[in-house]
């Protein structure tokens, strides 16, 4: 019997080495597309944020305009990122090439994480670990599109236009700005799961409703840490993460409300039956 259960769990490990595997596969087919298009990525893409036409600057320079009749956001044309090291450029392209296959096999991670688990799972768990798979995958590439298209371009705006004094030059080096980037959009992603994780643990018994509603405030705090950890240290930026990060606490909240009634019913269900 103790052999059985030892070739159970191998086999276990071994179909979970197998999906590992596969999503490494997908990661690094991701990677070699995004470096094969690596020089319009960074035009387009990568640097986009620090530009006057960027989709952001204009909606909310057109916005500023009409009420105020000034623009509130203005990139200098002279900026310039700048090469330091010898072999920078070639570490940046690493560094986004990885992230964007990452990004774009982030879906497939997800679908190889349900295949995994989802053998083991009753139908009417299986047909509801679909909606949580895909649940997992939407807030994060949302958490991404939170990061790129909102919080890093005030956070760009307010580095680059902040000035103490007129004697000073900015000089703004390749490996910064990637890690702002990696930083604020990556970190954006991941915080944006907060809501599966709220999910599991009120599933689980561990979180309830009340426990969320109660320590409100103090999930005020925290969000704003978050937030201040995530983004650069500046105002505008820790505050338009913060933003979103407390819509989904409300969000999880009522997600949490929902899931525990229904688990509720489902417990009052099985005890009726026993009796």
């Amino acid at each position: 019997m103790s052999e059985e259960k030892e070739m159970s769990f191998l086999g276990h490990i071994g179909e979970l080495r197998a999906h590992l595997v596969r999503s490494i596969i997908a990661i690094i087919i991701g990677a070699l597309i995004v470096g094969f298009n690596i020089n319009w990525i960074m035009d387009h893409v990568f640097f986009a944020p620090t530009k006057n036409d960027f989709v952001t600057f204009r909606v909310i320079n057109h916005y500023s305009q009409e009420f105020f009749g000034h623009q509130s956001f203005t990139i200098p044309d002279t900026f310039k990122v700048q090469q330091k090291k010898l072999l920078q450029q070639f570490d940046v392209m690493m560094s986004v090439s990885i992230f964007g296959g990452m990004v774009l096999a982030f879906p497939y991670i997800i679908w190889e994480l349900w295949r995994f688990i989802s053998p083991a799972l009753h139908p009417k768990e299986r047909k509801n670990s679909t909606f949580v798979i895909n649940f997992v995958w939407i807030l994060f590439m949302l958490g991404v599109l939170v990061g790129y298209f909102l919080i890093l371009p005030l956070a760009i705006n307010f580095g680059l236009l902040f000035s103490i004094s007129n004697s000073i030059t900015q000089l703004f080096d390749l490996s910064d700005y990637t890690t702002l980037f990696l930083q604020v959009v990556l970190g954006m992603g991941v915080v944006f799961l907060f809501p599966v994780l709220v999910y599991f643990l009120t599933v689980i018994g561990i979180l309830t409703p009340q426990f969320l509603k109660t320590y409100r405030r103090h999930a005020i705090v925290v969000i704003m840490v978050v937030a201040a950890i995530v983004t650069p240290a500046d105002v505008f930026s820790m505050l338009a993460a913060a933003f979103p990060l407390l819509i989904l606490y409300e969000f999880s909240v009522m997600m949490s409300i929902y899931v525990y009634k229904k688990t509720q019913k489902e417990e009052q269900k099985a005890l009726a039956k026993n009796k």
